[in-house]
């Protein structure tokens, strides 16, 4: 499987998501025009990935500023990636936020709520 790597812009994030390791990084700001449009290649990627590998999965989202509709679509993607894990495959969510971004750690705290896939609040420095 090939990674995926999108590059960020002024309004989306870098996308970084290694197929031999694991690894996946979003990082950035976002608040595209159309969210869903900008991140189908990431669930898509994301969902093939999972299908296809039985190791570790880690998902690092640094995401310092995210509109409504971003919020509605990664809300998305944790739901999803909880179902796989209940349902026996190995995810770990690292939500990371700097110690002077309260937007960014709330956000973390309420994605984290409703998810029983281990969801680590990890304060940057």
């Amino acid at each position: 499987m090939d990674n995926l790597f999108i590059e960020k812009t002024k309004s989306t994030p870098t996308v970084d998501f290694n197929a031999e390791t694991g690894k996946l990084k979003i990082e950035g700001k976002s608040y595209p025009e159309n969210a869903p449009s900008f991140y189908k290649p990431v669930i898509d990627w994301l969902e093939n990935y999972i299908k296809e590998n039985d190791g570790k999965i880690e998902i690092d989202f640094d995401i310092i500023y995210l509109n409504t509709s971003t919020t509605k679509i990664i809300m998305s993607i944790f739901n999803n990636l909880n179902e796989h894990f209940n349902n026996g495959k190995n995810i770990i969510i690292n939500w990371l936020y700097d110690s002077e971004n309260e937007m960014a750690q709330e956000s973390g705290e309420e994605f984290a709520e409703d998810l029983t896939v281990p969801f680590n609040l990890i304060e940057k420095d």
